[in-house]
């Protein structure tokens, strides 16, 4: 229960309203440290609850201080790599905070600055930001850094990805060396390790798995198909009315945007979010999306980062990514909070050496699915041989939803319940 962690009641009382009842383990484990004022470095996929994890604490430690910040100030800076995730994460404080009265700002690019300027004339209690817009605004002098006591540095590993580092360590600078440092990352590679132990002091390491891994969650499936069939096999997919919700993913921006379009004109309700679009579109998406209005997203894995909609039954990986790692991150979005759900992968030639390496990484076989109209047979035979290279099962598993029968019917597959839990 939230109560034994020590929050004061109107934090308890906001997540009451939110229909939030058990705590995540990441919120078990890294409140009672925040709240003492530690550092803390965790290791937490996004769907593990972590916003909650350090906003409640952050919160909690606020109302009690009762400071108030000087104009263009803040007390708390959070530091988020995409738009998205900083308008979700925004909000995910003034949900939890809603009975405290504090103050918060959100500044991204992408959208005029003149309002973001304006709300943080006055001072935030809380600043969530992203690289680029806070540099140029800080440069223009409009917020400064030096009474910021909490900082938080969310997906670092993304941060360092998207080239955001120098951005990273400038920002740094600008804040007091006395402070309470908390970094977030999904993965522990070496850039990001050097990073937490230069900014983090005396810190409790917090790393969370979830009682069941993602893969082992996700009903997973690979359709092999020619890549001219791909966008019709797609249209057929999502005529099954047990895809409640889909996000789609392709590897690149214009993709995206091709599949959208190949798919509003059959008719099926769709956005898409990616770099090129403008803020206003993509949030205008993601409202749909999440509304229900919209069925179906396209995205990209940068655009999609930090996105978590309940509710989603079906991932379907329009490209597989050239990475094992964000098939992972993509298949997990399906999978929130102990839910089940459905993840289609869509093969065609030359993207059998990626199924080989995501294979590998979550050592498995994904089964195949054969029972569809364009099912590839040559392709599932490149597949299958040389059997040396692929993962660790001997051979190609078939679905055992598809029949194998080849008769043209698009094998179908059940939607997932999901759970109610704070998200992250």
């Amino acid at each position: 229960m939230f109560s034994e962690l020590g929050l004061i009641e109107p934090l308890l009382r906001a997540l009451a309203s939110e229909g939030y009842t058990a705590p995540t383990p990441i919120q078990v484990r890294a409140i009672p440290p925040l709240l003492r004022g530690r550092d803390l470095l965790g290791v937490a996929q996004t769907g593990t609850g972590k916003t909650a994890a350090f906003a409640l604490p952050i919160l909690q430690r606020l109302a009690e201080a009762r400071r108030r910040p000087g104009p263009r100030a803040a007390l708390v800076l959070v530091l988020t790599p995409t738009r998205e995730l900083a308008i979700q994460i925004g909000d995910s404080f003034a949900a939890y905070g809603r009975h405290l009265g504090l103050k918060r700002a959100v500044v991204y690019g992408g959208v005029g600055q003149n309002p973001q300027v304006a709300a943080l004339a006055g001072g935030s209690d809380v600043l969530v930001a992203t690289p680029g817009r806070l540099l140029d605004l800080i440069h223009q002098r409009h917020v400064r850094l030096d009474g910021v006591q909490t900082f938080v540095l969310d997906e670092a590993d993304r941060m360092l990805d998207m080239g955001f580092i120098r951005d990273v360590r400038a920002i740094i600078a600008e804040l007091p060396v006395r402070r309470q440092t908390l970094l977030f990352s999904a993965t522990m590679p070496a850039a990001v390790a050097g990073l937490a132990e230069s900014i983090l002091r005396d810190f409790e390491r917090v790393e969370v798995t979830p009682s069941a891994t993602t893969v082992e969650r996700v009903e997973q499936r690979v359709l092999f198909v020619e890549r001219g069939d791909k966008r019709m096999l797609l249209t057929e997919l999502l005529k099954d009315r047990a895809v409640g919700r889909a996000i789609v993913f392709t590897r690149t921006k214009h993709g995206a945007n091709r599949v959208a379009e190949h798919l509003e004109k059959r008719g099926v309700s769709v956005g898409a979010i990616h770099g090129n679009k403008s803020q206003s579109a993509r949030q205008q998406a993601l409202a749909g999306f999440r509304a229900g209005r919209v069925r179906t997203l396209v995205a990209t894995d940068i655009a999609a980062r930090g996105i978590d909609i309940e509710g989603i039954t079906h991932i379907i990986n329009f490209d597989l990514p050239n990475e094992p790692e964000s098939y992972v991150h993509r298949i997990g979005r399906t999978a929130r909070a102990g839910a089940d759900g459905v993840a289609l992968s869509m093969c065609d030639a030359d993207e059998v050496v990626h199924l080989r390496a995501i294979e590998k990484t979550i050592r498995q076989a994904v089964p195949v699915d054969d029972a569809h109209p364009y099912h590839a047979a040559a392709i599932a035979r490149l597949y299958s041989a040389p059997s040396a290279q692929r993962g660790p099962s001997a051979g190609p598993r078939r679905s055992p939803r598809a029949g194998g029968s080849g008769n043209g019917k698009v094998a179908r597959h059940s939607r997932p319940g999901h759970g109610r839990r704070p998200a992250a």
